[in-house]
């Protein structure tokens, strides 16, 4: 089974340097270095940024299939201020090459790739032509679609949101996100008393249902994640080992998202991947930006997922 990431591939410019990012960038280099099959579309520009891009693609040793170049339009660019304990203000400009995904292009990329999983956020949909690209694609394939929801202020508005949850089969937020679509769709604000337990369960069944989910996963930063399922269940993870520091919090949901699809690709059990993409969001945490700089850390964590599974093997 390979996987499909739409979106954007762009660089966080901070003060001293810039480092390649984008949640879906991300998520594909992750599984590119686990060693499985992926496919990235999106689109940079030919500038500095976009070599820097094309360099990461050469590291992780992706295809460039779905790597489109824009002769006019630039790489996609945040400008990054860090703040205190491990937070950052972004300002996302506007008008850059993954707004413009070309349509021909991408199903060309789509056909080869036949994939059996397709990954996608909303930053890259703020504009009319990469998001009618996205929905041609999600159009003529039978894959699992994947919703990163990604929410970053200003950027899209509740109708995009609300097309992208019609789109999915599984959708991932963060607490922030759960809320803000919460507001939206049931009118519970914010500053509103805080929500019990039962309360939140039965709301987050009734997205389920209004948006014919599968499956809704909330992640809880520290705390793990909670999977609610299209059948009433919860799967709750907040047994996780916390790292030994934190350095920023940058890339922990694109690094959760990589490895539950990674799970999803090698057919680990729901637990086994929810437990897994928590360990590996929290150590992403442990390491300056969102993608480790020495791919060594990514052969530690495939040995260790080897050892624990040899005794169940043997047992068996």
């Amino acid at each position: 089974m390979s996987t499909v990431i739409f979106g954007e591939a762009l660089v966080d410019d901070f003060s001293t340097e810039q480092v390649v990012g984008g949640a879906p960038f991300n998520v594909a280099r992750h599984l590119a270095a686990f060693m499985a099959p992926q496919l990235m579309i999106t689109r940079i520009g030919k500038d500095k940024p976009g070599l820097a891009v094309r360099a990461e693609f050469e590291r992780f040793a992706m295809s460039e299939a779905g790597l489109q170049l824009d002769a006019i339009e630039e790489t996609g660019r945040v400008l990054v201020e860090r703040g205190a304990r491990g937070g950052h203000r972004f300002t996302i400009l506007p008008n850059q090459a993954y707004d413009f995904i070309d349509r021909t292009q991408a199903r060309a990329a789509l056909d080869q790739a036949q994939p059996g999983i397709f990954y996608y956020g909303t930053l890259a949909q703020r504009n009319e032509r990469s998001r009618a690209t996205l929905m041609s694609l999600l159009g003529t394939t039978a894959a699992l679609r994947y919703l990163d929801l990604n929410l970053r202020e200003g950027q899209v508005d509740e109708r995009v949101v609300t097309r992208s949850l019609q789109e999915a089969n599984i959708a991932k937020v963060n607490e922030e996100e759960l809320q803000a679509l919460f507001g939206w769709y049931f009118q519970i604000k914010a500053d509103a008393p805080a929500m019990s337990a039962d309360e939140v369960r039965a709301s987050c069944q009734a997205l389920l249902q209004m948006f014919s989910l599968d499956a809704l996963i909330v992640t809880l930063g520290h705390r793990g994640s909670v999977y609610f399922s299209a059948d009433g269940n919860v799967l709750m993870h907040r047994d996780n080992p916390a790292p030994p520091f934190v350095i920023d919090t940058v890339g922990a949901g694109d690094a959760f998202s990589a490895i539950f699809l990674l799970g999803k690709m090698r057919g680990w059990p729901l637990d086994v991947s929810l437990a897994r993409a928590n360990e590996f969001a929290g150590a992403i945490c442990a390491i300056p930006g969102a993608v480790p700089r020495d791919l060594g850390l990514y052969d530690q964590w495939m040995r260790k997922w080897r050892q624990a599974e040899e005794p169940a093997r043997f047992t068996r």
